[in-house]
Parts: structure tokens; sequence; C-alpha cells
């Protein structure tokens, strides 16, 4: 397990932009992609692995879930499969998909938005999806080099073949990911700076391949953990720096759930 344990606010952000230098532009570019979880004992498992079926029943669950999904939301403008689920996951629905951010911050506010858990410790994971990328099939990674792209953008997913052909793949290919930015459908989404992660294998959790690959490459992710001493600080930073449910959940219901924390006691020891 490659953690790091940071000790400061400082620390957070050294270890989130560390080699995001890139002398070919001169810029600072991060390849990598973030999220935050508020207990970092917690697996990287799909909200789709987290109804707990075995492997066979959660392939035919999916698909009922799918199904159903459309048939019910059939005003909406769902289009293609991998729209379908992107649209399915953001308004809840359990999908083989993990929510992803480009920004360290958005997911350090997910690992330190809930009161209830600023006893535990937090984790931000941090993956490199330039590597992450490398174990996709060729036909995969050329179209992101010809797109000049990190990630893949919804249309790019579109010229794949639908989850039965991956599914259909499982045991010929290599278990790898793939990273794509949802339609920006609401502002939550744009907000969020939003991607989701894909899985080939859809009964794998994603945190057991990061640790098996990392061994044969070492930069591939890094899991910062967030001490539960240092939660309150971090959360009141990100709050000050705006950086919270209100602007992250337009709405009512975003604005009243910050309000609350900001007005709520800091527990005594």
């Amino acid at each position: 397990m490659n953690s790091i344990t940071v000790s400061s606010w400082e620390e957070f952000q050294h270890e989130c932009y560390l080699d995001s230098y890139r002398e070919s532009i001169g810029r600072y570019r991060s390849r990598f992609v973030f999220r935050g979880v508020g207990d970092e004992r917690w697996h990287l498992e799909t909200s789709l692995q987290r109804l707990n079926h075995d492997e066979q029943t959660q392939s035919v669950v999916e698909e009922c879930l799918l199904r159903n999904f459309e048939k019910y939301a059939e005003r909406e403008n769902l289009g293609s499969t991998w729209r379908r689920m992107a649209i399915a996951q953001h308004f809840g629905l359990p999908t083989r998909l993990l929510d992803w951010t480009f920004s360290p911050f958005v997911a350090l506010h997910f690992a330190t938005s809930s009161r209830a858990q600023m006893e535990s410790d937090a984790a931000v994971w941090c993956v490199d999806v330039s590597i992450a990328h490398t174990f996709a099939p060729e036909s995969m990674v050329d179209l992101l080099h010809s797109e000049s792209s990190m990630v893949f953008t919804l249309s790019m997913m579109e010229k794949f073949d639908d989850l039965a052909h991956f599914d259909s793949l499982e045991y010929a290919l290599p278990t790898y990911p793939l990273f794509f930015e949802p339609p920006s459908i609401d502002s939550r989404i744009v907000n969020q700076v939003a991607l989701f992660s894909f899985l080939n294998d859809p009964h794998r959790n994603f945190d057991h391949w990061l640790e098996s690959e990392l061994p044969s490459h070492p930069g591939l992710f890094k899991k910062l953990i967030i001490p539960a001493s240092l939660k309150w600080e971090f959360r009141d930073k990100l709050d000050q720096a705006n950086v919270n449910e209100r602007v992250l959940f337009p709405g009512l219901d975003g604005l009243s759930q910050w309000l609350t924390r900001w007005y709520s006691p800091k527990p005594t020891p």
C-alpha cells in the first residue's frame, strides 16, 4: 500500500501537486485524479458492489437496474449506454462506475464533509491516469493520443461497444480501468469537476487492482491519509475557500447542509 499520512494542510497540497510541472509547456498540469473517503478503511467499491450480490446475481441486477432506469426515465434524453450509465450514477442509481474529481480540494471536501465521521481518519486517493490508461487495449490508448486528451470524453466512449462486449472480454484481457468525463447535465457535475472510472471487470475492487499493479508501476497511485486530528482544520479551511456544499451541490439542499455544519459546534474531546 502506497500510503502517506499527511501532517499538515501544506503537506497535503504538496503531495497533490508533486511532479505536476510540465517542462514541454512550462505549466503545472497534474496527472492525478482524486477521490475522497470519510474513513480511510473504506474500499474503492462501486455502488453496485455495495449491494453485496454474488457475481452472477450482480450482473443480472445491473442489467435490470439500467433497463428499468431507461424505461421509467423515457422522457429524458438518456442516449447511449455510457450516457445512460453516467446519468444514472449521478442521480444515485447503483452502477459499476466510481466517482472521481480533477480537484484535490473537492476530493478533500468529500473526505471531511460528514460530522459523523470526524473521529475517523479519512483518505484522498490519487491515481495517475496517464499510467492507469497504459493498461487499456492499444486501440483505446491510440484514441486518447489522437485527441490529445488525458481522459476519455463521452463521445470517445461512445466509439466503443456496449457493456455486453466489455463483459465478454473480461477473461480474455487483463483488468484495466478507463476514466471518462460525464455529460455536463447540471451544475453539480461541472462544479465538482467530476469524472468516472470504469473497470472492465465489474466484480473487482478498484483498490485491489491498484495495489496489485503498484509493484510494477510505482507511480500509479498514492493514498493520502488525513488524520482525524486534522479533519476539523481541513474542513474549516475548505469552507473559507468556498469548497463546500453550497457550491458543489447548488440548491437549497446544499445550502442547508453547508449552513448546518458551519453553525454546528465542534465536539469537545
